[in-house]
């Protein structure tokens, strides 16, 4: 199969636009060649992960071209990255590092340099240094057939499924090229026909708040076979886009799904019929109580105990829900051996600032970060707490896997009670009954 390939293109390669872009063009033409695609297609969104990540140390250089060269554009020469594709909104996803101070988290202030380093080396290429999980909290937002590319897998779910965008799971690296060059394969999600549902997924569970919409992700994305785009039937009594962030973050991390069709919410799912194209399920799948129980038992320790760190928002949570984390802590304190910290955006921080709702929860004990999450930071920040709590899934289990120390989950109601207790108790434990 031969690909096609715009008079542009062909002049791209040729070296016409530089180096860095042509290199990132050839990267994606071979890319293209392996998955078998016919043609290319522009990039319009893309979301990349700067920041002097820890994986990058298997390069053994301290300078910035030729680490960014070796790891992301996979060659030995060193190509100066300063520049990205003119026609794409480009955003960075979380680094390992706070926004603003390293002090907290056990980092020295040397890693906390380099890193403001390799962030700066993106913004002057083009990057938009946000550093979040959620690029639609700051107006990064895929209109229906936009084409798009993201290292975040839970944004992958949200643009195809809930925007109806496109774009595939590709990876760290082939996102930069596209970022640089402004193509991807036309492969996958890009295609339309490509996009229609294989599974029938019901749900006979009652799915309610934004923790259920938590658990349901988790139970789904256990079911799903995999390469499945499962179409949701339920009835849902409310749907709000916080609960559908969540959903999304958590069936990325429990599956490969790529895309998630729930019948009259969606753009593509307007009918069952409608989300499968007319085309025939592969299978039924049924989320009953008892997955969603089984669900919340993966993610939270049994008994009770001490804690020491709570954490909220994974995804970064919005003004709103800020708000409603200063609302219930007015009035009570966090102990001095329990660190509560709030996860978001630093625009979001700056509304949280101004309306008052940083300072209520700063007098009660807590802080509200940004640019990064407890599992991106990793085991520096981490070891040295014994009891964890946190609101979400995807967080509860990326720490688990890295500690001997009690991790719990619950709502951020139960977490925030928590925190002020000093202590997980029974009664902060999801039931049906709360």
């Amino acid at each position: 199969m031969t690909l096609r390939l715009t008079d542009y293109e062909n002049e791209v390669l040729g070296g016409a636009e530089g180096r860095l872009k042509q290199v990132s063009l050839e990267n994606i033409v071979r890319y293209a060649t392996i998955l078998g695609a016919e043609e290319l297609c522009e990039v319009t969104k893309a979301t990349v992960f700067c920041g002097a990540h820890n994986y990058l140390s298997v390069c053994e250089s301290n300078d910035i071209d030729t680490v960014f060269s070796r790891m992301n554009l996979a060659v030995d020469g060193t190509i100066p990255f300063d520049r990205t594709y003119e026609n794409s909104y480009i955003q960075s996803c979380v680094c390992p590092c706070d926004q603003s101070e390293h002090e907290s988290f056990g980092q020295t202030a040397a890693f906390f340099a380099k890193n403001a380093e390799y962030l700066e080396q993106a913004r002057k290429a083009g990057v938009i240094i946000a550093g979040t999980c959620a690029p639609y909290l700051t107006g990064w937002l895929p209109v229906r057939g936009e084409h798009f590319v993201t290292t975040e897998s839970s944004v992958t779910l949200m643009g195809n499924s809930l925007w109806g965008a496109m774009g595939n799971s590709d990876g760290i690296e082939a996102a930069f090229w596209s970022a640089i060059c402004g193509r991807t394969p036309r492969w996958g999600n890009h295609v339309e026909a490509n996009r229609a549902g294989t599974h029938l997924v019901l749900v006979e569970a009652e799915v309610d708040t934004v923790l259920e919409w938590d658990l349901l992700g988790q139970a789904v994305g256990v079911a799903l076979p995999s390469g499945a785009i499962p179409v949701i039937s339920g009835r849902f009594s409310s749907v709000t886009f916080q609960k559908l962030k969540q959903f999304y973050t958590t069936l990325a991390v429990s599956s490969n799904c790529e895309m998630c069709h729930i019948v009259g919410v969606t753009p593509e799912a307007r009918t069952v019929y409608d989300a499968f194209r007319g085309k025939q399920s592969a299978g039924t799948i049924t989320i009953d109580e008892r997955a969603m129980v089984e669900s919340y038992e993966a993610a939270c320790d049994p008994g009770v105990g001490a804690i020491d760190f709570v954490s909220l928002g994974c995804p970064h949570y919005d003004i709103d829900q800020i708000k409603a984390v200063s609302r219930h802590l007015e009035g009570k304190r966090v102990p001095a051996g329990v660190n509560l910290m709030i996860w978001t955006v630093y625009p979001i921080k700056a509304m949280a600032d101004v309306n008052g709702y940083t300072s209520i929860i700063e007098d009660a004990g807590g802080h509200i970060y940004t640019g990064s999450c407890p599992s991106s930071m990793g085991s520096v920040f981490l070891d040295s707490y014994k009891g964890q709590v946190f609101d979400s899934v995807k967080q509860a289990g990326s720490v688990r896997s890295g500690t001997e120390g009690a991790v719990y989950y619950g709502d951020w109601r139960s977490c925030l009670d928590a925190a002020v207790a000093g202590r997980w108790e029974e009664g902060h434990r999801w039931t049906r009954s709360r």
